[in-house]
């Protein structure tokens, strides 16, 4: 028996989604107060990086009194100072210019191949093959998790400005992971019954409609070897109103349910960046339609300088989470692509604040991992802070490893204040190398070799 409400939604009630671009910046943030050569700045950015919004997040979650500070405005709309000051400069010349579209676009790809576009090997290393021909937006990385990109879901109700999949937005199709051949997968999952859990990502997979959704997912639910089906979605923090009063919410719910009646665990990979975005009624009411279908809300987000990077944000976010019946599942590091020298928060800094967080939540917060960077060799955790026969080291360990024998195995680096990411991190304690790369050269220590934050 379904457990949807499904009494029609009064039509006064119905709220439409509508999306503002690049050609709507400039009112925007003239209505923040900026001036005329920050609202320029700001669309050079703009014309670099992605950029789009909603009804919902410019008039229910940001504070326009507090424009540029206040931290949803920050995690949506582009700051001047993300990119290098002459990138910024060359694009606000080429706006003030009038220059083509086509003399933009060529100037905005040159930058954009100085961002790494696709870290930690996603578009070769991460690819897998299907009778011996590459398997298009499909990702295999870890043995028992496929990672699939329909190709209708690979925009967002709203872009975050940190997004480390920037490059699926830019409009370049040689930057783009997607698919629309669900049979493809299938066949390939058939021939790997190692993998035992597929995450739809993108972009955003709720940005489909029902029917689109359903076109992918009822076919994964005839694989046995399946226990859990992840929808990774900023949904619910950008557009709540897609579980409420979109057309076809509804229907979205009862595919949920479907997917738990066949004895698949459906964990929804909610993307909360900032407690203001669990602060409105309609994501309480969001929230609990999805978990009347019998899905599981996980909740993960990475650390960003000037948007979350205090403990008391993160210990906000937990407490409200589990009250809410969510589970706390990761707090990543901002990943070595895009504006990364922006956001970034150096790893000490980084373990401080989760440390700081996790101290102050009860255990059923503390499901929590991290600080993780999703790096080459895997998901490295840093662990501890410590000194160890007189030198000072990070302690870390893979919560996910292409060689599934390092998960959970801890090493040492030597401690750098200075360090955002693994590879500014040197072996400690006379080691000459990281454990993965003991990896024999068929694997993990090849792809290194190739990893395209080293070649950047």
């Amino acid at each position: 028996m379904t457990r949807i409400d499904t009494t029609p939604t009064p039509p006064e009630e119905t709220e439409r989604f509508r999306a503002y671009t690049t050609a709507h910046l400039d009112e925007l943030t003239a209505r923040g107060g900026l001036d005329e050569v920050q609202r320029l700045e700001t669309r050079a950015v703009a014309t670099v990086l992605p950029f789009r919004v909603n009804d919902y997040v410019i008039e229910e979650l940001i504070d326009w009194d507090n424009v540029p500070d206040d931290p949803m405005y920050r995690l949506t709309f582009p700051q001047p100072d993300m990119l290098p000051a002459e990138d910024v400069s060359r694009m606000a010349g080429l706006l003030q210019q009038g220059a083509t579209r086509k003399e933009l676009n060529a100037a905005a790809n040159e930058i954009r191949a100085k961002l790494n576009p696709h870290p930690a090997g996603q578009m070769t290393l991460n690819k897998p093959t299907d009778d011996s021909e590459p398997l298009d937006g499909v990702q295999h990385k870890y043995a028992e998790t496929v990672l699939f990109f329909p190709k209708q879901g690979q925009t967002c109700h709203a872009y975050c400005t940190y997004c480390f999949r920037w490059a699926q937005f830019v409009g370049d199709p040689e930057l783009k992971i997607a698919t629309g051949d669900i049979d493809r997968l299938v066949h390939y999952l058939q021939d790997h019954p190692e993998v035992t859990s597929v995450l739809i990502t993108g972009g955003d997979p709720m940005i489909m409609k029902e029917g689109v959704l359903d076109r992918y997912i009822e076919p994964l639910l005839r694989l046995e070897q399946l226990e859990s089906i992840r929808i990774g979605s900023k949904a619910l923090g950008y557009w709540p109103q897609r579980f409420l009063t979109d057309d076809d919410a509804d229907d979205t719910l009862r595919l949920f349910e479907r997917v738990v009646a066949a004895g698949k665990n459906l964990a929804f990979m909610a993307h909360f960046s900032h407690p203001t975005e669990m602060a409105t009624d309609p994501l309480d009411d969001a929230v609990d339609r999805i978990q009347n279908t019998g899905a599981v809300i996980r909740t993960q987000a990475p650390l960003i300088r000037t948007i979350n990077d205090d403990p008391r944000i993160w210990e906000t976010m937990w407490r409200t989470q589990v009250r809410a019946g969510m589970v706390p599942y990761y707090m990543f590091v901002e990943r070595d692509t895009g504006p990364q020298d922006y956001f970034a928060v150096p790893l000490a800094q980084a373990y401080e604040i989760f440390t700081d967080a996790y101290r102050n939540v009860s255990g059923l917060a503390r499901t929590v991992r991290g600080p993780s960077m999703s790096a080459t060799p895997g998901k490295v955790c840093v662990d501890g802070i410590t000194e160890v026969a007189g030198e000072k080291v990070f302690v870390l360990s893979l919560i996910q490893a292409r060689d599934p024998q390092l998960v959970n195995q801890p090493f040492f680096a030597k401690y750098d204040d200075e360090a955002v990411w693994l590879f500014d991190l040197e072996p400690a304690l006379g080691a000459t190398h990281f454990p993965y790369e003991d990896t024999p050269p068929s694997d993990v220590s090849v792809l290194l070799e190739t990893d395209t934050h080293q070649d950047a």
